[in-house]
């Protein structure tokens, strides 16, 4: 196994966030976020990129972390957890004083983000629907 601390290919990104349930996304829309995350990590087992997850921020205060997500086959071997703490690492490292991390939990990554301390914020999650043509 190993962990990188970089973007997986637009491809293998575009794949594995259908194959891990999150919703699609086109190769026109990963590129700028391969592109212009403030950080990444991805897990590869023998040359596939099996693991990812991101963070979104600013680099002062605000960190998101985004696309969290593990092939099925490799799940409950404690490599989201890896990818998550070293993001986390990453962060905390970086981020002067104490930094605000967010991120938005799909209903399967809820136990593991409370293992590692995320809470419920209070805060509504809002989103602007489609815009009309």
């Amino acid at each position: 196994m190993q962990l990188l601390p970089e973007p997986p290919s637009v491809s293998e990104y575009v794949r594995l966030r259908r194959e891990c349930g999150l919703t699609p996304r086109t190769a026109e829309q990963a590129a700028p976020a391969l592109a212009n995350s403030w950080a990444w990590v991805h897990v590869r087992v023998d040359n596939e990129a099996v693991a990812m997850g991101r963070v979104i921020g600013d680099g002062g205060w605000y960190f998101h972390i985004a696309d969290m997500a593990t092939l099925p086959a490799h799940q409950r071997k404690g490599i989201g957890r890896l990818v998550l703490q070293t993001l986390l690492d990453r962060i905390h490292e970086a981020a002067p004083g104490t930094p605000w991390i967010t991120l938005f939990a799909d209903e399967p990554g809820v136990p593991l983000y409370r293992s590692m301390g995320f809470v419920d914020s209070g805060c509504r999650g809002m989103e602007l629907g489609v815009r009309p043509n």
